[in-house]
């Protein structure tokens, strides 16, 4: 291979990892609006957050629609991943399950006017909640299995039931801000200890 190609071949390696880089940048910019703003902020304030002009953002993300799907999939994304590295940081497995249960909590509070967007009749969100049940609940699954395997809480304990119980104690956070759903998460997560 010539001096010219493994050049070229570090440039386009280089200017992917760069496109990445920008692309979780805006990702990340756009989630921040979205829990200020709603997922009809103007797409200059995301634009302002991400230090870009608004048209970098639509050369990345044509509609709102696509702009918001890549939202909601980048923060699966690292709701998923957060999962084994807590495993691998925590002292222990509950220790992570705990962890791991509060930023589905911040994710479920935080992603303001998403959940109506999702209802909605536009056939480009119906992936979105396969997806996340197909990152997520393996997820919850090794976490529990992890904590049921250390002694830390009885076994046999379901993910998909545990989210969901998760998910009604974060609803509450919608109608009455004095509610504390990272409280009443932290409750439930203690109330899976097992006896001593």
């Amino acid at each position: 291979m010539s001096d010219s190609s493994r050049d070229a071949g570090r440039n386009t390696r280089s200017k992917r990892a760069d496109a990445r880089r920008n692309e979780k940048t805006l990702l990340d910019a756009a989630a921040a609006v979205f829990v200020t703003s709603g997922v009809e902020a103007p797409i200059r304030d995301i634009a302002v957050k991400a230090g870009v002009g608004t048209a970098t953002i639509y050369r990345h993300f044509p509609t709102r629609a696509d702009l918001i799907v890549a939202v909601y999939r980048h923060q699966v994304e690292a709701l998923a991943q957060a999962g084994p590295e807590l495993l691998a940081t925590c002292a222990t497995p509950h220790a992570a399950l705990g962890r791991w249960i509060d930023l589905f909590a911040d994710f479920l509070v935080t992603k303001l006017g998403l959940a109506a967007v999702l209802k909605s009749d536009d056939p480009c969100f119906d992936p979105l909640h396969s997806f996340f049940l197909e990152r997520i609940v393996p997820v919850c699954t090794q976490l529990l299995d992890a904590a049921a395997a250390s002694g830390e809480i009885r076994p046999g304990q379901d993910a998909d039931e545990f989210m969901r119980g998760v998910a009604g104690l974060c609803a509450g956070a919608e109608k009455n801000p004095r509610y504390d759903s990272r409280r009443m998460v932290q409750l439930l997560v203690a109330g899976l200890r097992r006896a001593p």
